[in-house]
């Protein structure tokens, strides 16, 4: 907060009276798998005001002391409505899912351009302190991940762009809108690539769901019907890194309150591990054998991703730590008290 020089004003409050003020923060996609966590993370220490435009009753996680709003933020309108008189936003809202969605409805993935936009011109005409962008490991050049055995991306292998089509491509574009914003405007921006977030409240059927969520489902499936086969897409050779959402929501804060992350960084686990390996660990949960039937003809990606942490680790001392084996536990168990109550 800031007082013109020789206004009485500057005399009405002491600096420990701002410091008491509480500030509003809006959470953009609230209603999604990690929008609902970073709500659940922010509640404590802002005022929340949770933007989705999915209906409540279709929101993950939902909590009526917010100031709950369903609105479509890719409307102009509805974005500056949504930012005023907030102090912070993190822009987690777009159109996505796994690999079968984004490969099958790239011009949807990329209308999600709208929300950022429009979100940023907000944040500037109301003077926002942080705006925090989720982008994605999708925005990588693909010819850097044609190999499982995947050196880690850095975030310089962004260029020369070739991110993957649609969905990468909205992600490139809207982390260069937030650069400029901040190099134009002096709006204060941070951006973080997650790299394939898992965990309870989120996507588990439907075509939206991520490899960890539609293999748990799968093996539980498998295990209901006493049949013991999963179909698996492509060879089960194809490599990732996954991180745990505790790790995820973490990130997000140091990133967002770091003085020096003024550029595009990876939040990401470095454990990478084929598909082939994660069924292995789902599999062991339930110490079970299955039929393993692969699907070739299946979106499958690039051949091979993780993420080179050096940066986030130079910046903030922290890395992801949980491990897949102990975060697919505690998804594999939420998921499955899900599907208990869908045929209750």
């Amino acid at each position: 907060v800031q007082f013109e020089v020789g206004e009485q004003s500057q005399q009405l409050r002491s600096r420990h009276d701002l410091l008491l003020m509480r500030r509003t923060a809006l959470v953009a996609g609230a209603g999604g798998f990690i929008g609902g966590h970073l709500v659940r993370s922010l509640m404590a220490d802002f005022d929340v005001r949770a933007v989705d435009i999915k209906p409540r009753e279709e929101w993950y996680q939902i909590f009526a002391q917010n100031d709950n709003r369903v609105m479509d933020l890719q409307e102009d309108d509805n974005c500056f409505m949504a930012v005023e008189g907030c102090d912070l936003v993190y822009n987690l809202a777009a159109d996505m899912g796994g690999m079968g969605f984004i490969e099958n409805n790239k011009a949807q993935c990329m209308l999600s351009v709208l929300i950022n936009t429009n979100l940023l011109r907000a944040a500037l005409a109301f003077k926002i302190e942080r705006y925090f962008y989720a982008s994605s490991a999708c925005v990588y050049a693909a010819d850097k991940q044609t190999d499982s055995h995947v050196t880690a991306l850095k975030e310089a292998d962004a260029y020369p762009a070739m991110p993957e089509d649609g969905y990468g491509w909205e992600k490139l574009f809207s982390e260069r809108m937030c650069r400029h914003f901040t190099e134009d405007f002096g709006l204060v921006t941070r951006v973080a690539r997650f790299h394939n977030v898992y965990g309870p409240y989120g996507t588990w059927y439907g075509g939206r769901e991520k490899a960890p969520a539609a293999i748990c489902r799968k093996v539980l499936e498998s295990v209901a019907s006493d049949d013991y086969n999963i179909d698996i897409w492509g060879d089960g050779e194809q490599t990732r890194s996954f991180m745990y959402i505790s790790d995820c929501i973490e990130g997000i804060h140091r990133i967002m309150t770091s003085d020096t992350i003024d550029f595009p960084v990876n939040l990401g686990s470095t454990e990478l591990v084929s598909i082939n390996e994660l069924v292995d660990l789902v599999a062991a949960i339930e110490n079970v054998e299955l039929e393993r039937h692969y699907d070739l003809s299946a979106p499958q990606g690039v051949r091979g991703r993780n993420s080179d942490n050096t940066l986030l680790l130079e910046h903030t001392g922290w890395e992801p730590s949980v491990s897949l084996a102990d975060g697919l536990t505690e998804t594999y168990e939420w998921i499955q008290s899900e599907m208990i109550g869908l045929h209750s």
